[in-house]
């Protein structure tokens, strides 16, 4: 039973982290409230009632005081490259398991390059990118791949009926594009590469509704570096609309706005994914409202498997290794609609 288990939220008065708090609470779960800007902490406790306990990431006492008699801790403040390694210290120090939301490549590999071994002879659980972006990807297409041990390739296409990114988005976007001196990033051949030209367009044909769709073609998100984690797939495309890029792109777009009770936009999302093997073809679709919203069942039920036990390894591990991918999926529901197709 997990119902009265205290779970830390670091960066929990940021947009994600409310979404996050919230599942939580209606999960059974006792947030506790943290990250480094104390008074934001200060006003969100007032409002919903909970512990808050201000600590930066630079120190390290701070940080287990603020994880001291917690069960999990769930990372949402970004940028991950600063956040996720000092977190995970904590973690380990406090032998509690570590879940974050990060969409940032660059952190994603070091979390799996420098938590990995140390995690493994540990025991630990550390599972990045547990998100809309890097997660559900990753889980659709382990889904998808079933009983094949490997597949020729992997194509993960979003259709986004828009992107109105958070301050935490861009500042993450900002972080990841200063690291590769603005260059793009592809999986191709087994590894990552590193380009200078333009991505292309091209037509991805979605399942209906969207249809045949205009998209940014090796538009990499978290996807390229969780699938290829696990799964012997040595071409791993991930596709976005392009109005959504475009969005995304543009400075003056503005954040997120609550189009119901629950806080989420109106934004609507299909994620259509597919797996060929020798020519082959499996497919896997989700769908739902909010991608920033969504990724609050995605991180609390990871939370709620790996604390009851249902998980398959220990480590430094994505959705689709530690945890059944149908399975989960399907516990997804009402908040995404998920389609596995042969």
């Amino acid at each position: 039973m997990t119902s009265g288990l205290a779970v830390a939220v670091f960066g929990a008065y940021g947009h994600t982290g409310r979404f996050v708090v919230t599942r939580l609470r209606e999960r059974g779960f006792v947030p506790v409230l943290s990250g480094r800007d104390a008074d934001k902490l200060k006003a969100l406790a007032y409002e919903c009632g909970l512990e808050a306990r201000p600590a930066s990431v630079d120190d390290p006492a701070a940080l287990d005081r603020a994880l001291a008699g917690t069960s999990a801790v769930v990372n949402c403040a970004g940028p991950f490259a600063t956040t996720a390694a000092p977190l995970i210290e904590a973690a380990l120090r406090a032998g509690i398991p570590y879940v974050d939301v990060a969409a940032e490549i660059e952190a994603n590999l070091d979390t799996f390059a420098h938590f990995g071994e140390r995690a493994r002879a540990a025991a630990a659980v550390i599972v990045p990118a547990m998100a809309f972006y890097g997660g559900l990807g990753d889980l659709l297409a382990t889904a998808a791949l079933g009983d094949w041990t490997a597949a020729d390739e992997a194509h993960v296409a979003y259709g986004l009926s828009s992107w109105h990114p958070t301050a935490g988005t861009r500042a993450a976007g900002a972080v990841s594009r200063q690291r590769r001196d603005g260059r793009r990033v592809r999986y191709a051949g087994g590894r990552l590469e590193y380009r200078d030209d333009a991505a292309p367009t091209l037509q991805w044909s979605f399942p209906d509704p969207l249809g045949s769709r205009a998209v940014i073609g090796e538009f990499s998100m978290a996807d390229v570096v969780t699938i290829p984690s696990h799964l012997a797939i040595p071409e791993v495309r991930t596709y976005m609309t392009v109005e959504a890029a475009r969005d995304l792109a543009a400075p003056d777009t503005p954040g997120p706005a609550p189009a119901d009770e629950s806080g989420r936009s109106a934004q609507t999302f299909l994620v259509d994914v597919v797996v060929r093997a020798s020519g082959r073809e499996r497919r896997a679709v989700a769908s739902g409202q909010d991608i920033y919203a969504v990724t609050a069942p995605l991180v609390v039920e990871a939370v709620e498997r790996i604390l009851t036990g249902r998980t398959r390894t220990v480590g430094v591990a994505s959705a689709g290794e530690i945890f059944d991918a149908a399975d989960f999926l399907r516990a997804l529901s009402p908040a995404v609609s998920v389609d596995l197709r042969p």
